[in-house]
């Protein structure tokens, strides 16, 4: 039986997933095969030794040790896609409040609330309205940075709204070149994109070349007035390079969903409290997808959806399977293949893909492997972890 521990609150919807003759879940196990969780930091806990996945219901992966974890082959999954609509939504949400007085309006409407006369109340709102006067969507450009899952949702929604559409990703995968609607103008870079923008989305990871992206080198590049938009994470933007932006009228407003310090305050900023992904909905289709994805690899040893390995399937043959982990360097799969040579081990299929540094192999085998066979494997150079599926 595998042993899952729990973090956060995770959806029952996707808890249900895991069949009860095979799962034991628990936020109280103490030696677990895998991990599910939400925003739960594991910086600076100490990984048992038993763990062998960790999977992370949501996109952002910066609360698990990525490095330390693919040292320990623990594979790491996420579940992107699986929230992009919530957060395709709220990004709407930002652009309307960033192109109408709306959070203003509502502020001055409630400064009237000691009026008793309703005639009075309503002149008072038919001199003042004007105040709040903003423009519309159709016809303005926005510019999205990154055109993944969540980026080619908002690039096709803004299009559907009259909206001209620029996007700029470096990493642009096939799969999601396919998912693009061909109406998006692709932009050579970030200043490029920028300098067109009347609104800008961000929607990118916070990785280390995304660190700081807006900074104040790049704001200089903005189109005076624009408003940017952040749904990503808080990392991305430079807050203090915004804050200098915005007092000198080169960026009109900052629509983001982390508040921090030194945005609070300010009347060109609308901080939401972390909520892109925060539906019901979204929040039962990261859990299905982390629970799924989990099972696959715990039973049959496929990887898809991981931050740190490669995607890997092959669909079960033979008797047993045999999977390992080892350092991308070669020879390490014919040491493995010499083994089972002299303990005539029959393969009947096998895979094999890396990632960066880090290689994945599945084997299927005729018959039991011999438990002198794995501890020769387990032993080898570069072999980091070894699994035995039966």
């Amino acid at each position: 039986m595998f042993k899952i521990k729990t973090y956060n609150k995770i959806s029952v919807k996707g808890l249900g997933r895991f069949s009860l003759d095979k799962y034991e879940l628990s936020s109280e196990i103490g030696h677990p095969d895998a991990y599910i969780l939400r925003s739960h930091k594991l910086h600076g806990e100490t990984l048992p030794d038993t763990v062998k996945a960790i999977a992370r219901a949501g996109a952002g992966v910066n609360n698990v040790p990525i490095d330390s974890c693919t040292e320990k082959g623990v594979v790491v999954f996420n579940t992107p896609g699986a929230n992009a609509n919530a957060v395709k939504e709220l990004v709407l949400a930002g652009l309307l409040l960033g192109s109408r007085g709306i959070v203003q309006g509502m502020a001055y409407a409630q400064t009237l609330q000691k009026m008793t006369d309703a005639s009075e109340m309503n002149k008072q709102l038919e001199a003042e309205k004007k105040r709040f006067a903003g423009s519309e969507l159709a016809g303005k450009t926005l510019g999205v940075v990154g055109l993944g899952a969540i980026g080619s949702l908002v690039a096709e929604m803004a299009l559907s709204m009259g909206m001209h559409v620029l996007g700029y990703d470096p990493a642009l995968s096939v799969d999601a070149a396919w998912r693009l609607p061909s109406q998006v103008q692709k932009m050579e870079n970030l200043p490029a994109l920028l300098a067109k923008a009347d609104f800008i989305t961000l929607h990118v990871p916070a990785i280390k070349p995304t660190y700081h992206l807006i900074n104040d080198e790049a704001l200089k590049n903005v189109k005076q007035g624009a408003v940017l938009l952040n749904f990503a994470r808080e990392t991305i933007v430079d807050p203090q390079a915004v804050v200098s932006s915005l007092s000198v009228n080169q960026l009109g407003q900052y629509i983001c969903d982390f508040p921090e310090p030194c945005l609070l305050g300010n009347d060109k900023v609308i901080a939401m409290p972390h909520i892109g992904a925060s539906t019901v909905e979204a929040e039962e289709n990261c859990a299905v997808m982390a629970a799924d994805q989990l099972m696959d690899y715990l039973e049959n040893g496929n990887i898809k959806n991981s931050v740190n390995f490669p995607v890997v399937f092959m669909a079960r043959g033979g008797d047993c399977r045999i999977t390992f982990a080892n350092h991308n360097v070669a020879g390490v799969l014919g040491d493995v293949l010499s083994v089972f040579t002299r303990y005539q081990v029959n393969v009947i299929d096998m895979v094999n893909k890396s990632r960066g540094d880090i290689a994945y192999n599945i084997i299927d085998i005729e018959g039991e492997l011999d438990d002198n066979v794995r501890q020769e494997i387990c032993a080898l150079k570069h072999v980091i972890a070894l699994r035995v599926l039966r």
